[in-house]
């Protein structure tokens, strides 16, 4: 959210996403300037708490489905979590369609 409020959502998301096993608040802010964030501002947004509730809402959402991972897909009522090949999206979707068409 502090990098969304800079308009580096995306940015920020494939740096975190490739470097999981390191997710801590030195690496965020070292991210942040390489995708030419303010870093002052980006630290300043997180210390604030200014995006808490709007986290917990979106967590307490995904909870409420029964998103318990990341990714969680949801197709046509059926939950896939996990890294999931393509076939098994196709596999569900071509299920899902031919049951339509009944």
């Amino acid at each position: 959210m502090a990098a969304n409020a800079q308009g580096k959502f995306w940015q920020m998301h494939d740096k975190i996403f490739a470097n999981q096993q390191t997710m801590d608040r030195a690496h965020y802010e070292q991210w942040a300037g390489e995708i030419g964030l303010n870093v002052d501002r980006f630290k300043s947004d997180l210390d604030s708490g200014k995006f808490k509730d709007k986290i917990k809402a979106d967590s307490d959402e995904g909870t409420k489905f029964g998103a318990s991972g990341t990714p969680t897909f949801f197709i046509n009522g059926y939950k896939l979590v996990g890294a999931q090949p393509v076939d098994a999206f196709k596999k569900l979707i071509d299920q899902e369609l031919a049951k339509a068409k009944k």
